[in-house]
């Protein structure tokens, strides 16, 4: 049985974690941190945990290196990186649910968001998307989990893009639930600011959308414009995608192609031709749903549907630690969406 801590777990990508792991059967969580709460039990501030996990949480800045055979960061972005710098020994793994080791280049991060705090570290990194560097995080014992509106956008464009059939620009909008802002009390994300409105968001400046660019760009050149916005409900992601084919192909074609890329992924849907995501039917799942249609001959459409909570944060976090372990990579994760 392997040991885990979540440090910084009284989040939602904390909490979604809690959650995930108490039906995970080769693990046991062992540690629970938070400054905000320390002393606590998680009970006291989650309800949902009764008779399941009553653990008192640590306080985070304590110096927890080795204590744990696999540490989940759910902190804000800096203070990650100094996390792990303290909690780095080449031995535990270390899975970052912030941005700061998503960038292999420094000066891109430090664009976007801060001074890095452990840069020595981030040529130790692996970017945490397994379905295109399953074989990097078998070793890696620093894994950068991706950002939720970078999975659904890398996973709708990557079929495509390996096959050299992207041309030209792509338009990528988003639409995000309000849990994608965090816990923490803003004024955007209160109830009366976002109840029975829609509306775009961070046009051209979102921190997303380089992280998006830099690793499209790895599989074939590609320029983005990127568009979020918040709507209304609580949880998933549903992204569209438009762009240019560079060869003429029909909408069955261009379903093959993605059902050939995702083929041996046990997260990945593709839907029939005709059907489209709903983030209804990811909801509480580590799935991503995609669908796609072509208009005339050269221009395609794609829609990718997660739950930005899992696939989009902790259900691919823990999908990484599965894969660094060694263990079935679903383990964990096999729940089937709710509905309604």
């Amino acid at each position: 049985m392997r040991t885990v801590g979540i440090v910084g777990a009284t989040g939602y990508t904390g909490v979604v974690l809690l959650s995930i792991l108490q039906e995970h059967a080769e693990v046991k969580v062992t540690l629970v941190t938070s400054n905000t709460y320390k002393g606590r039990r998680v009970t006291d501030l989650f309800p949902l945990f009764r008779g399941r996990l009553e653990a008192e949480l640590q306080p985070t800045d304590a110096d927890y290196r080795g204590a744990c055979d696999v540490f989940f960061l759910c902190l804000p972005h800096g203070s990650s990186a100094r996390k792990a710098k303290e909690l780095y020994d080449g031995r535990s793994i270390i899975i970052d649910l912030s941005a700061d080791f998503r960038f292999e280049d420094r000066a891109l991060y430090e664009r976007h968001y801060m001074t890095h705090g452990a840069p020595e570290l981030i040529p130790q990194a692996v970017f945490g998307s397994p379905e295109l560097y399953r074989d990097r995080i078998r070793q890696a014992k620093l894994i950068a989990n991706p950002g939720c509106y970078p999975t659904s956008a890398i996973l709708a464009l990557f079929p495509l893009l390996k096959e050299g059939l992207v041309e030209g620009d792509v338009f990528i909008d988003s639409k995000s639930g309000v849990s994608g802002a965090g816990r923490e009390a803003k004024m955007g994300s209160l109830f009366c600011e976002v109840s029975e409105g829609f509306r775009p968001y961070n046009i051209g400046v979102h921190r997303h959308e380089p992280e998006i660019q830099k690793e499209l760009s790895k599989l074939g050149p590609v320029r983005i414009s990127f568009v979020p916005h918040l709507v209304p409900i609580n949880r998933g992601i549903l992204t569209t995608v438009y762009g240019r084919l560079t060869r003429p192909l029909d909408t069955g074609g261009l379903l093959e192609v993605m059902r050939r890329a995702y083929r041996a992924e046990p997260f990945v849907r593709v839907l029939g031709e005709g059907a489209y995501p709903d983030t209804r039917f990811v909801r509480f799942s580590n799935y991503c749903d995609i669908g796609a249609k072509v208009l005339g001959e050269d221009r395609f459409v794609i829609v990718s549907a997660i739950d930005n909570l899992v696939k989009g944060a902790s259900g691919q976090a823990v999908q990484n630690m599965n894969i660094a372990l060694g263990l079935d990579e679903t383990t964990g994760l096999r729940a089937l969406p709710q509905y309604p």
